[in-house]
């Protein structure tokens, strides 16, 4: 109930009453739109509450928190262009000359809380702000291939690798009976297992993994993949290790500690494909040999916690595209946008329900970790 000083008699004509009828019958007809596109109307279609559910069935609820690669920490920087990239992209951002980053190492998954181990996958987002000039946001994983190739099967990866209530973990037989109807996720696994794990962030290679297009200043287009290799080197003498006793954070220590020791850098390669590459399937890698491309130099010489660093409050869309950058036909992109859209708006809604990050450069800093 309205309260009494809000109470007053209103007197329509009859004019304000059709126009007020037609607006009512647009807006009934969008809020069609809006279920349609959620799904309420179609229950097999695949959509971004759906995807959240399945992220949160697997990984368990952690309310503030990003739904995938929850475990982070933001870091800035810069990107000194070299130039080289200049003549396949009109973007700004490959100018020669410096411009900021802001970034976040994360690891995927769900689980804010979650152990590191040398095995779970390592990301690294990059945000590029030219001054006055459109801005570029990129994801990048340190293995070869993504494990599936479109939503859908994003979506039933998940599903499969869901705790069973009973025991706590994933069934073997839902995960076998999801390999057997995609081939492509058992190719692919075998070609990240293949991979070098190094010993951290700071000497990982991340790779973009789906395909773009670089477009030039005549609308010449070509496609490309990228990946940042890093300049420091790995020893010879690095072993891959689980986490030290009572250091569940091992890899973000390091990393932060590293970067608070000097900058860390990567050299932002561009790998250029041919007309018969692959653009439309992110678990096919392209033939070695491609040209290649050194874009210039991305440089890390700061972490701050998420709680409080530039990277909170930014979400990594890989549609966040300048000209010049262009999606390919790969269908992962955008079902990445899309979810990362709705996962964005709940840990905001979810903000008052959020605890402490794992990650807290501060303390390392300070020498109160390990």
């Amino acid at each position: 109930m309205k309260p009494l000083w809000f109470q007053t008699t209103v007197v329509m004509n009859p004019g304000v009453l059709v126009r007020l009828s037609a607006i009512g019958a647009v807006m009934l007809s969008v809020a069609g739109a809006f279920a349609y596109t959620g799904g309420w109307l179609s229950p097999v279609r695949l959509t971004q509450d759906r995807m959240i559910a399945a992220f949160q069935d697997a990984n368990g609820a952690h309310p503030g928190f990003r739904r995938n690669h929850a475990k982070g920490v933001c870091v800035t920087g810069w990107f000194e262009s070299s130039g080289q990239a200049a003549a396949l992209s009109k973007a700004a951002v490959f100018k020669p000359g410096r411009i900021p980053v802001v970034g976040r190492f994360a690891l995927a998954g769900g689980m804010a809380f979650q152990m590191d181990a040398p095995a779970t996958v390592r990301s690294m987002a990059l945000r590029f702000l030219p001054p006055g000039e459109e801005e570029w946001r990129t994801g990048m994983n340190n293995i070869p291939v993504f494990p599936v190739n479109s939503a859908r099967g994003f979506y039933e990866q998940l599903l499969a690798s869901s705790p069973d209530p009973a025991t706590g973990k994933p069934d073997r037989a839902r995960m076998k009976a999801f390999l057997a109807a995609h081939p492509e996720t058992v190719r692919a696994l075998a070609l990240v297992k293949k991979r070098q794990v190094t010993s951290g962030f700071a000497n990982s290679t991340f790779n973009s993994l789906n395909a773009f297009r670089f477009v030039d200043a005549a609308g010449f287009s070509v496609p490309v993949r990228w990946s940042t290799v890093p300049v420091q080197t790995v020893p010879a003498s690095t072993s891959v290790e689980p986490a030290p006793a009572g250091d569940e954070n091992y890899l973000f220590d390091d990393l932060i500690a590293q970067v608070a020791q000097h900058p860390q850098q990567w050299r932002l390669i561009v790998t250029i494909g041919q007309a018969d590459d692959p653009t439309n399937d992110a678990t096919l890698p392209w033939p070695d040999g491609r040209r290649q491309i050194d874009a210039g130099t991305v440089t890390i010489d700061q972490a701050s916690s998420e709680d409080s660093g530039r990277c909170t409050a930014v979400n990594y869309d890989p549609l966040v595209l300048p000209s010049g950058i262009e999606p390919s036909d790969d269908p992962l992109p955008s079902a990445r946008s899309a979810v990362y859209a709705r996962s964005f708006t709940l840990r905001a809604e979810e903000e008052h329900e959020k605890p402490p990050s794992a990650v807290t450069p501060e303390e390392v800093k300070a020498g109160g970790k390990s």
